[in-house]
């Protein structure tokens, strides 16, 4: 997505959303490239899944059953089947 529309989307002044989407890219929770004048964002799997496994393993102490009540009502929230 565009980062334009993401600022417009979430109703944030677009150097704001700038310096959100860089500090994420630098955390390798999204990935950028340019196409014309706009640059275009997504979501960088790899980072994200390395991010939410040291979260299971550090909230839950290496038992991902504790949180899986948790990460299942999540996902069924923002993913549904």
């Amino acid at each position: 997505m565009a980062a334009g529309d993401i600022a417009r989307a979430l109703a944030v002044a677009h150097n704001t959303m700038s310096s959100h989407l860089a500090t994420l890219s630098r955390a390798r929770l999204v990935t950028s490239r340019k196409d014309g004048r706009s640059v275009i964002y997504a979501v960088d799997l790899e980072g994200t899944r390395d991010l939410v496994s040291y979260l299971v393993e550090d909230c839950c102490r290496g038992k991902p059953d504790i949180c899986a009540p948790l990460i299942e009502s999540t996902l069924a929230e923002c993913c549904p089947k």
